[in-house]
């Protein structure tokens, strides 16, 4: 008698996947269906992929990167039926950071930072398995805010949980 297949939702924290993998390496443009299907195996019913990020901000040094990022945001979105987009905040201000060899003592930087995604994703991983919508989840992310999450998923709602750490191939 076969094994009922797993319904399998994968848990993608875009930043960490593009910094990890995509940024420094040959690829830039990743089938994430393909992908993950190949990876999870015959025992895994890929249901769903749920990506996690934030719309990034033009800067002068590389004024085209929000529409690289939101047209791969659309090939996704037309070539991966099983992708669903969750959106975070993407901030970028000016600061004053010590220097490490002064003087000066400081100077003025800006400082990026991506807010939500992690947060949403950890909420998201709790709900469906709340609501019973997974048997198993993959979590592709190096971020450790996720692991109180996992946990929690894992040991009072008996979900099987996988984990990807995105990292450079380098």
């Amino acid at each position: 008698m076969n094994k009922p297949k797993l319904r399998t939702i994968v848990y993608v924290d875009e930043f960490n996947v593009y910094y990890g993998q995509v940024k420094n390496g040959p690829y830039k443009w990743l089938d994430l269906t393909k992908r993950f299907k190949a990876v999870l195996g015959e025992e895994n019913d890929l249901i769903k992929i749920k990506y996690f990020t934030a719309h990034v901000q033009p800067t002068d040094r590389d004024p085209q990167i929000n529409t690289r990022q939101d047209t791969y945001i659309r090939a996704l979105e037309v070539q991966c039926p099983e992708v669903e987009i969750h959106l975070g905040h993407f901030l970028r201000h000016r600061v004053f950071a010590e220097n490490a060899n002064p003087p000066p003592n400081k100077s003025e930087i800006y400082k990026t930072e991506e807010k939500g995604s992690d947060v949403n994703l950890a909420l998201h991983v709790l709900n469906d398995a709340w609501l019973n919508l997974y048997d198993c989840a993959v979590i592709v992310s190096n971020d450790s805010d996720l692991a109180t999450a996992i946990r929690l998923a894992k040991e009072h709602l008996k979900k099987v949980i996988g984990l990807i750490t995105p990292r450079n191939a380098d």
